[in-house]
């Protein structure tokens, strides 16, 4: 790896820092020891030291500056404090020859690390997801960021393991209970911006980031820099190599970009890490199809299904669903045949997607909850507290039973109530700025026009906000679980095993809200299902198979039934 520390005997390590804009760099060890790093003419500099695994270092700038390793894989008291060598080859794997499963088989769970109790908290929940059927958790972003409470996409030490998560063995360890009981482990990360607290990069590399461009979260970095690209490009190798993670959900890449650095990425990932069943996945607003063809990511998260379907459960027209509020009905029946709904059309801020219905159903990862479309609502609530019970009901069926990749958010699985919000853990000028900026945010949502009104929408950084996200199983929990349970279980029986190449072959809409669709599947049979979420009776094409499952009265309101055929 160009960036970060590498232990090149027992109890010596080699140091390296891209730092251009800097003349001197000097190396500094806890025990006082001070080291000149020596500078090669791109702005690399290098120095090795006696300096074991658990040894604090960090990089003297200049008299009043003195810098983590931006590449740090451990610190020592927070983000702007030492960081720790550490040995990548420590840890003592229990799972081996763990290859990963077939993409076909994910049910993903996402989950947030810190509200479960961190590495420890989440590996003693294993169990319970592997019963209900999950085959996947995905951990949000788990880089170091400012404070001990965080969302993970404020991260400024990428390389780093939050403190307050626990240790970079624990994760490991995390990951290898997770294998040994045959589910896979991904992590979301997220290389188009870095957090506001904590990254000193812009103080001895500013050509890491590109002058002509920005995000809505801060400076845009510069992929197309190699000293750049290659930070996040062995970034990714990392968690996938050294911590054995299945795959990597990579965030808003529509704010990298860069479609080179996406196909450089993907392509190197692929060559480097053979044998192992890695799965890529894209979080990417421009609906860009091109990055999923054979060989490329394996899918992309599919906000078109969310969207259009809270608009049909809710009647919420606000923001970007009203992107989806002129004939919801259709749209679904497009993103059920097609994948996005927007191909190509005008979606509110010009021309979105690529046209999508050639792919493969599995290229996209259907959810109706997940850490965006909760916890950016200004109070944070689950979609259960939005619609009513039924109508959950047939949405949950149609996403666990259709063909493409289904995502929980944690607690939906037990009809949990409690809210997940937005926290995090900055001090002084910047709290009151995120504060008053989230606060802000909703000024234009009609439910928060009035500012008394706004000032009711939780702090941030507050720690009860932290504490209020922490799911617990809601009143009616073993309700939830049983009917998961039950169409996980239907969706591994009698859909994964057709799954692989399954494209959407037609879909049309029956009334208000409701529509059928059909699939063709890897054997060549017909997946086919019904939904209605509206007031009205409608009908139903009357099955000409076997029926997977039913919800209520065929056509009435909240019903849904799936049957296969030929």
């Amino acid at each position: 790896m160009s960036w970060g520390p590498q232990i090149t005997a027992e109890g010596r390590t080699r140091f390296r820092l891209w730092a251009p804009d800097s003349d001197a760099v000097h190396l500094e060890l806890a025990d006082g020891t001070v080291l000149p790093m020596a500078r090669d003419a791109e702005g690399w500099f290098e120095a090795e030291a006696d300096a074991p695994p658990g040894a604090r270092y960090r990089f003297r700038i200049s008299d009043d500056l003195a810098v983590p390793d931006p590449a740090s894989r451990r610190q020592s008291g927070g983000v702007h404090e030492w960081s720790m060598v550490t040995d990548p080859d420590a840890y003592r794997w229990t799972t081996p020859d763990w290859a990963g499963r077939p993409w076909e088989e994910a049910v993903i769970l996402e989950l947030h690390v810190g509200v479960l109790g961190g590495f420890d908290g989440v590996a003693e929940q294993l169990e319970h997801w592997r019963d209900l059927g999950v085959t996947a958790i995905e951990l949000m972003p788990v880089g170091a960021f400012s404070g001990t409470r965080n969302w993970g996409y404020d991260g400024v030490l990428p390389y780093a393991v939050a403190e307050s998560y626990g240790t970079p063995d624990d994760l490991k360890a995390l990951v290898d209970r997770a294998h040994g009981l045959g589910m896979m482990v991904m992590l979301d990360v997220v290389y188009n911006h870095f957090g506001p607290d904590g990254n000193y990069l812009g103080a001895y590399a500013s050509g890491f980031f590109d002058d002509t461009a920005d995000t809505p979260w801060g400076g845009a970095v510069a992929v197309s820099r190699d000293p750049v690209r290659r930070y996040f490009i062995d970034n990714a190798l990392m968690w996938l190599g050294e911590y054995r993670f299945d795959g990597l959900r990579f965030d808003a890449v529509h704010a990298i970009g860069d479609a080179e650095f996406l196909d450089g990425m993907v392509s190197e990932i692929r060559t480097e890490l053979p044998g192992r069943q890695i799965h890529l996945v894209l979080e990417n607003e421009h609906n860009d199809a091109d990055r999923l063809l054979p060989g490329g990511y394996d899918a992309q998260w599919n906000d078109d299904f969310h969207n259009v379907l809270h608009v049909l459960l809710t009647g919420e027209t606000e923001g970007y669903y009203a992107a989806f509020a002129d004939d919801p009905t259709a749209r679904l029946a497009r993103c059920l045949e097609q994948g996005f709904v927007y191909q190509g059309e005008e979606g509110g801020r010009g021309p979105r997607g690529k046209p999508s219905g050639h792919l493969e159903a599995t290229s996209f990862v259907a959810f109706l909850q997940n850490h965006d479309q909760i916890g950016n609502r200004a109070m944070g609530e689950r979609l259960i507290e939005l619609t009513d019970p039924a109508r959950l009901c047939a949405a949950v069926a149609l996403m666990l039973l259709c063909p493409q990749i289904p995502m929980l958010f944690m607690g939906e699985e037990t009809g949990s109530r409690t809210p997940f919000l937005f926290f995090t853990d900055f001090q002084d000028d910047l709290a009151d700025a995120v504060r008053q900026g989230r606060r802000q945010e909703f000024s234009h949502f009609s439910a928060f026009t009035d500012p008394q009104v706004r000032e009711r929408i939780p702090d941030p950084n507050d720690p009860a906000t932290f504490a209020a996200s922490a799911p617990k199983p809601g009143p009616e929990a073993a309700h939830w679980l049983s009917f998961y349970r039950e169409l996980i279980a239907l969706r591994h029986r009698h859909v994964v095993p057709r799954l692989k190449g399954a494209r959407g072959e037609a879909a049309r809409v029956l009334g208000d809200k409701a529509v059928t669709a059909s699939w063709r599947m890897a054997d060549g049979s017909m997946l086919s299902v019904a939904l209605n979420l509206g007031e009205a009776a409608v009908a139903f094409p009357e099955p000409d198979g076997d029926i997977l499952f039913a919800l209520g009265e065929a056509g009435m309101p909240s019903s849904f039934v799936a049957w296969t055929g030929r």
